[in-house]
């Protein structure tokens, strides 16, 4: 880790750098666990640390220098749009969350669940105990997730107000800090025996009554899709950057899932929709698997720019594994918003924070 900065940050997570782009554009050094090879070339690339390996062989001993800790756990078991292990598992999840709170073992529980992603989940706490009682407590702890997981983070925040934690958890709307599309995360933002809050909005909430001109006069207006990329809807933000895996899911090279694309369907056939000017006509109607001749797809820099990545950022590995690492990421404009705020003492101090 970067021995120049008092702020060094463990991203449990990695994955391409949703977290960890913007933390290192404030000055602050950051080191990601990441156990997808591509996702770990990206971030090289960039870079960003990385320790390529499972976060569960890790533990706050490997990092003595560590202040803070940001994790975005895998989502898919928990997704609306995936097969749902973690949504049937919630009870059992929270049940892990107790026993690891009261210092038991856990391990062999989590290895009887349906998908071994589930208790993943559960990796930030652990974490933070074990910090905790080696008396190197974090100083902050950042965590996002899909809405679903809300309740793990609210049962995490209470077993941290009891460690000694000031804790917030909420849902944060991406629209809301500039991220042109629909993107709702669970957030959990904790500080050690300090203040801690969810960062305010800067731009406006998107509402299909609310043209994007009217609304609240002290926030920006929402960032359409046309806005960010030079084509798509004009009268909202994107739908959710969605994922194919080998497990099933969405297209990858769409936006939203099955669900979501008769909404891009209806806003192109209303003509609030610019067309992509870059494509031939053959390129912009490719041929879907599904027999739809007229399927909307973004590129891997579209998808990109529509999660708010910088445009250079050097995504490696097979496409498919770039929009991959791109619909599983954080967006960056929401990560940054966070980080500035629970880390605003010490961004403070630091003179790089003042220019980025």
């Amino acid at each position: 880790m970067n021995g120049k900065s008092p702020v060094h940050i463990v991203d449990l997570f990695g994955g391409p750098g949703g977290w960890d782009l913007p933390a290192q554009r404030l000055g602050l050094a950051v080191t990601g666990i990441e156990n997808d090879h591509s996702a770990c070339e990206t971030r090289r690339a960039a870079g960003l640390g990385t320790v390529e390996g499972d976060v569960r062989a890790y533990g706050p001993a490997d990092f003595p220098d560590a202040t803070d800790l940001i994790g975005s756990p895998p989502c898919q078991p928990y997704a609306i749009g995936g097969k749902g292990a973690g949504r049937r598992a919630l009870d059992t999840v929270l049940h892990f969350a107790s026993l690891l709170a009261a210092r038991q073992e856990i391990r062999s529980g989590l290895a009887t669940l349906d998908d071994e992603r589930t208790g993943l989940v559960l990796e930030p706490l652990r974490w933070v105990l074990e910090a905790l009682d080696s008396g190197r407590p974090f100083r902050t702890v950042m965590l996002e997730q899909v809405p679903t997981v809300l309740p793990v983070w609210e049962a995490m925040a209470q077993i941290l107000r009891r460690e000694g934690y000031t804790v917030e958890t909420g849902r944060l709307h991406a629209e809301a800090y500039g991220v042109p599309q629909t993107r709702t995360r669970a957030i959990l933002v904790a500080r050690w025996q300090d203040s801690v809050a969810l960062p305010e909005p800067t731009h406006r909430r998107y509402s299909r009554n609310t043209a994007q001109e009217d609304g609240h006069p002290a926030l920006l207006p929402w960032v359409s899709m046309a806005q960010a990329l030079g084509w798509g809807m004009t009268h909202r933000p994107a739908l959710t950057v969605a994922v194919g895996t080998a497990a099933g899911g969405p297209d990858p090279s769409c936006v939203g899932g099955s669900g979501s694309r008769a909404t891009l369907y209806g806003e192109r056939d209303a003509g609030r929709w610019i067309a992509d000017t870059r494509l031939a006509p053959a390129d912009s109607l490719p041929a879907y698997r599904g027999g739809r001749k007229d399927m909307i797809r973004v590129s891997v820099a579209d998808a990109a720019a529509l999660q708010t990545f910088p445009p250079d950022h050097p995504l490696q590995g097979p496409r498919t594994k770039q929009y991959e690492q791109i619909g599983n990421a954080m967006p960056y404009r929401l990560a940054d918003a966070v980080i500035r705020q629970a880390l605003a003492p010490e961004l403070a101090a630091l003179p790089s924070a003042h220019a980025a």
